[in-house]
């Protein structure tokens, strides 16, 4: 058997194989509310076999939202129409995993195929955005508003009673958005943290926040249930963010009870140099995984099955999560399966269809 179809067992969680589908927003709930568009793009990646299924980035409260139109679990209505989903991806064999999420300065944004620009607070559907600092994502974009102390601590607040949803919600594996630009990572990249308080400066201070946040959710998510934190591994800028700041923040987060960094990059400069192609981020996995000796998942352009068999073989991540190949074949791991030669069993309704050696 490959490595991409081994199990992997995480905590008392099991993934049947180690494939999953990384976040990708939709922008397509009403009110933060999950619709049938939500049920069939997750369902389908279910039935397609991956073995861990993420939601997209799903606002904490109602300003952390990229857009109008992101999927939310900022209050309690929001846990039916999401309980359907976990229902239907544990009944075909996969993992349902949610993406917890605050954007931070990067909020308020039409949808990409509306534009994609930044919606200022005056403007029908805009609202003020929040950050460390009063520092714009670039020139020209809204100033955000640098939150007080006790505006904080209702971040934190926010997202444990986000994870108590999504228990609620059936879920069995939460995902911390520390990446991207988004809040977190706001507090954490140098580029983006001018406070003076215990929230910025030293590197122990810049760190605080996501600290506090994994700590308050790891305390209400069950021990049997697994942590995940994206991490933007680099800023790709010079004075940011680097590989070994993330190492040294993926240890102080397997103390908390993390249990994998789904290592990213960028997202927090505008015009940062990124050297994109495939496989990419992947090098900043590996570091992570053998110097904090932790699980990781490797993403960025991976794009078919040998790819991602030599990334596990070669110990550099723990697990792959695909994006836009799953966009455009959901049922990549059953075909990867059969180009590695593993065994690997179709849903009965599509058995008909199996190619056969």
């Amino acid at each position: 058997m490959s490595i991409l179809f081994s199990p992997l067992t995480v905590r008392g969680v099991t993934f049947k194989n180690r494939i999953a589908v990384s976040p990708m927003c939709m922008y397509s709930s009403q009110e933060g509310f999950a619709t049938d568009w939500h049920l069939v793009h997750l369902g389908s990646r279910a039935v397609g076999g991956a073995g861990l299924i993420l939601t997209e980035a799903t606002a904490v409260v109602p300003e952390g939202r990229i857009s109008p139109h992101d999927l939310g679990i900022w209050q309690d209505e929001h846990i039916a129409g999401l309980q359907r989903i976990t229902q239907f991806i544990s009944e075909n064999g996969s993992v349902p995993g949610i993406q917890l999420a605050h954007a931070g300065r990067k909020a308020s944004h039409h949808r990409p195929w509306d534009g994609g620009t930044a919606i200022f607070p005056e403007e029908e559907n805009g609202w003020q955005t929040v950050a460390p600092s009063a520092l714009p994502f670039a020139e020209g974009s809204p100033v955000p508003h640098a939150l007080t102390l006790e505006e904080i601590e209702q971040v934190t607040d926010a997202f444990e009673a986000a994870a108590k949803r999504s228990l609620a919600a059936g879920f069995k594996v939460i995902e911390l958005h520390a990446a991207h630009g988004y809040l977190l990572h706001e507090f954490y990249s140098p580029l983006s943290n001018q406070r003076t308080d215990k929230y910025g400066g030293s590197f122990g201070n810049r760190i605080r926040l996501l600290l506090e946040v994994t700590e308050r959710v790891r305390n209400v998510w069950p021990e049997e249930f697994p942590l995940i934190v994206r991490l933007s591994a680099t800023d790709w800028t010079e004075g940011g963010w680097t590989g070994d700041d993330s190492v040294a923040l993926a240890l102080e987060l397997k103390k908390l009870g993390v249990d994998m960094i789904d290592c990213s990059t960028g997202g927090n400069a505008p015009h940062a140099a990124i050297p994109v192609g495939p496989g990419y981020q992947v090098p900043f996995a590996a570091q992570v995984r053998q110097q904090a000796n932790l699980l990781t998942g490797a993403v960025g352009m991976i794009t078919d099955a040998r790819q991602a068999e030599e990334i596990l073989a070669g110990n550099q991540a723990d697990m792959v999560l695909l994006a836009r190949e799953l966009l455009r074949n959901p049922y990549f791991p059953m075909h990867a399966a059969l180009e590695l030669g593993d065994e690997y069993s179709w849903p009965p309704q599509y058995e008909r269809a199996k190619p056969r050696k």
